[in-house]
């Protein structure tokens, strides 16, 4: 029996491989299952990685072949991506869009229009680089954050053919420029991923590498006869390259987490184990069993509908049930995501992308005929009007008229405002001009005399401002100067300790604008408390007892308040919130659809109440460090302690909500109707400090 490798298995690969259809599979499989049981596979997300590099090696395999003959036609090319995107996503985003509207509340909905507009506008990348990251904790509340890989390839697809016929009608080789922009984009991924992991997660420019890896595998495919020495000539060969490949992506499905710096150097793992193991061809043991079984190629066929179907549905799943969906549910919706992608496959891809056109039985009409190019035209303009009706969602603010606002509390009831009030851009930077006020996420003073109070600090110091200034008087206004800023922010710390690389770098510039300010006599510190403890991603104070950072974040709050201290004024240091769960998790969730609230029941996400003791015990070393601080430093640092006004003592609970209030905005940010809480007597008190 030959060794040798059949000559079609180095032949142009417009032939279809089975065996690729089995690596989407893998890739398909691999982030589905993440995505439901991620206790389970915590690296499955590398499988877009797969995808990245099999579109580019497909597409740009069409391409090749196309210039080559001399028929290559970016009209064609662009109505055959049409035919092979459009429908699937449409169908998707507008099920999101019917969905969405039966269970989001407005805020929910606003951002579902937004995200939509983008998917349809192939920017979902873009505009979820501008709000978080893939792994934050909110991130699965977001029905289409899976979209931003489809932005990436369609941004390339649509820069990557006039690159390649430019370079073919020019006469410029393809080659140094595949390695050029590769190796380009693969070095702002490697900088970026240590300066900005959000900005390089969802970058394109950071991101293309991954697909051109497929690109220079096609163009050696393609041209094979040019480059003898990359021919694999015997089935050892392929074998060897099979195994490893799979060797490679398997590794990075068990070492790779959403903690490793991903995409970074890790993403070499996925990509090129999937570039080995295409290279390796049909003829491959592993390629020809295991990819090219039937099993994995039918979930190859269905895996484009099933990566958009299986997102939006678990995500949808974890919002009805404030809290990750019991493990019954997440089966449940896999199994749901799979029939609805065959379904998908069978009645809207196939027909569209492989007939000749589509014929319709009409009552009145008879059988009525609709050509390719009609499909095309209509799926350019069904893709549109999906797109803007996410606009005007998001544009109507979320649609408040919508029946679920109605049968649901209302998310939105914990906001006052300030009203009649004018907040002036300044935070009395003009007693310190060698200041910039760029460096601070906000910078507000209050418009009526006389400005007395500053407050100073973080994300949870913005949350109270407004609450301040509705409830001063005119014994003394105030200025805020903090708050997050991109990349950096302020914070209540001044340290060059690592753990607070994230929270600190503007942190020394306020403290001493504050100290020159003459006009102010009282600095309000608020900060959160697992910031100080270098706790800053963890959402739950369960960890705070056993921190071993209490002598690091004394020193960092002393070293902040002692400008302040130099200059004479007073520092009162606000006790921060309790954490409870997210309040969209605890408003007990119910859809306009009944048969949806069947399966699920509402019940109270545990997180949601905590006992005064709980929280007391949890946050002892917090409240000894403020102790500390207050002692250390008499006549100048004085605690405000909120637990009384955000806790009902008698009934010793922390709760969601207060006077059918809710007490908190999002994530651990107290409301505004909790600010003005809070900022009455805080206001009387300072007031009767300075009498």
């Amino acid at each position: 029996m030959s060794n040798a490798i059949p000559k079609t298995a180095e032949l142009p690969n417009h032939q279809y491989r089975s065996d690729i259809d089995g690596l989407r599979a893998f890739a398909v499989l691999s982030v589905v299952l993440f995505h439901a049981f991620p206790e389970f596979i915590s690296g499955g997300f590398i499988g877009v990685d797969v995808f990245f590099v099999i579109s580019g090696f497909l597409i740009s395999t069409i391409i090749f072949e196309k210039l080559e003959q001399g028929n290559f036609s970016f009209v064609d090319f662009y109505a055959r991506r049409v035919r092979r995107i459009f429908p699937a996503l449409i169908l998707v985003l507008v099920a999101s869009f019917v969905l969405g509207w039966c269970i989001l509340f407005v805020g929910e909905y606003k951002q579902l229009g937004k995200h939509i507009a983008g998917g349809a506008g192939f920017i979902a990348n873009l505009i979820l680089w501008s709000e978080s990251g893939y792994f934050d904790n909110l991130a699965d509340t977001k029905p289409l954050l899976h979209l931003w890989s489809l932005g990436i390839e369609e941004q390339f697809y649509i820069v990557w053919p006039p690159i390649l016929w430019a370079a073919w009608r020019f006469r410029v080789r393809c080659l140094p420029i595949i390695l050029a922009i590769g190796l380009a984009s693969f070095a702002f991924n490697l900088y970026g991923i240590a300066i900005d992991p959000v900005a390089t997660f969802y970058s394109p420019l950071t991101r293309f590498w991954e697909l051109l890896i497929g690109s220079l595998l096609a163009y050696v495919t393609v041209f094979h006869a040019r480059y003898p020495r990359l021919a694999i000539n015997t089935i050892v060969q392929a074998n060897t390259l099979s195994w490893i490949g799979c060797v490679l992506f398997i590794t990075g499905l068990l070492l790779i987490n959403k903690d490793s710096g991903f995409p970074g150097a890790w993403a070499l793992l996925p990509t090129l184990g999937a570039a080995l193991m295409i290279k390796a061809g049909p003829s491959a043991w592993f390629n020809k069993a295991v990819l090219g079984s039937s099993v994995l190629v039918w979930f190859g066929l269905i895996s484009y509908p099933l990566y958009l179907w299986h997102w939006p549905l678990l995500s949808f799943a974890r919002i009805l049930s404030s809290s990750v969906p019991e493990l019954e549910i997440r089966i449940g919706v896999v199994v749901l995501s799979i029939l609805l992608s065959w379904l998908t496959y069978r009645f809207v891809e196939k027909p569209i992308r492989f007939g000749s056109g589509i014929t319709f039985n009409t009552a009145f009409f008879g059988k009525y005929f609709v050509s390719k190019r009609a499909i095309t035209i209509a799926l350019v303009a069904g893709l549109f009007l999906i797109g803007l009706a996410g606009y005007v969602a998001n544009f109507k603010n979320g649609s408040h008229s919508r029946l679920v606002n109605k049968i649901n509390i209302d998310p939105e009831s914990g906001y006052d405002g300030v009203a009649g009030v004018d907040l002036i851009e300044d935070c009395g930077l003009a007693n310190s001009p060698s200041i910039d006020k760029a460096w601070f996420g906000t910078c507000l003073r209050d418009s009526r005399p006389p400005v007395k109070y500053a407050l100073v600090g973080d994300s949870h110091a913005e949350s109270i401002f407004r609450g301040l200034i509705r409830t001063s008087n005119e014994s003394g206004r105030w200025l805020f100067i903090g708050g997050p800023n991109g990349k950096s922010g302020v914070s209540i710390v001044v340290s060059n300790n690592p753990i607070y690389k994230k929270i600190t770098p503007s942190s020394e510039y306020a403290m001493n604008a504050l100290a020159q300010n003459k006009n102010i006599e009282t600095v309000l510190f608020v900060g959160a408390s697992r910031n100080l403890f270098g706790l800053n991603e963890k959402k739950f104070l369960d960890d705070m007892e056993s921190s071993p950072n209490f002598d690091v974040a004394y020193e960092a709050v002393q070293n902040a308040i002692n400008p302040l201290k130099a200059a004479g004024k007073k520092v009162v240091i606000l006790e921060d919130n309790p954490t409870l769960a997210f309040p969209e998790d605890c408003l007990q969730r119910k859809s306009t659809i009944s048969a949806i609230n069947y399966f699920f029941p509402k019940k109270l996400n545990p997180r949601c109440v905590l006992t005064v003791e709980q929280h007391q015990q949890r946050t002892e070393q917090y409240r000894r460090l403020l102790a500390k601080l207050e002692k250390n430093n008499p006549g100048t640092v004085k605690i405000f302690y909120t637990t009384p006004i955000l806790c009902d003592e008698g009934k010793g609970l922390c709760e969601i909500s207060k006077n059918g209030r809710l007490l908190y905005s999002y994530s651990d940010h107290i409301s505004d109707y909790s600010a003005g809480l809070i900022g009455r007597p805080l206001n009387e008190w300072l007031r009767n400090q300075s009498k």
